[in-house]
């Protein structure tokens, strides 16, 4: 919450003077009508990685991202990434944890590429 609120507070001051300074004032209601479109898909893959989750707090709320549907998505992705790690831990204990320790990123991104290959062909089936 703390993050969605930076994002969404600071816009005003230092995100409007960043954005002109760079010249993409133009780009910004784009960019907010995208994440408005995509914004639950992008909070719920990037909840589930290890990249930094205070990324995506802070553009949910410089996007001006409806908060209650943030919070609703980020409780499922940041769960779900829990729950599995928990899972995993709990049935194989150790011999996993020095997996996910050395190759987390490998698996994530090899779970993410099965994920997006089971849509793609569950789209051409259908």
């Amino acid at each position: 919450m703390l993050g969605y609120a930076i994002g969404a507070l600071l816009y005003d001051s230092l995100g409007h003077w960043l954005i002109t300074l760079y010249g993409l004032t133009d780009k910004v209601e784009t960019f907010r009508a995208s994440y408005a479109e995509w914004g639950a898909v992008i909070i719920l893959v990037k909840g589930l990685t290890p990249i930094p989750y205070k990324l995506v707090t802070i553009t949910s709320g410089f996007a001006g991202y409806n908060i209650w549907l943030f919070v609703l998505c980020s409780i499922v992705a940041r769960g779900g990434r829990f729950f599995v790690v928990a899972v995993l831990l709990n049935r194989y204990g150790d011999v996993i944890r020095a997996e996910l320790e050395k190759r987390l990123g490998l698996w994530v991104v090899s779970g993410l590429q099965l994920l997006v290959l089971g849509f793609y062909v569950a789209y051409r089936l259908v």
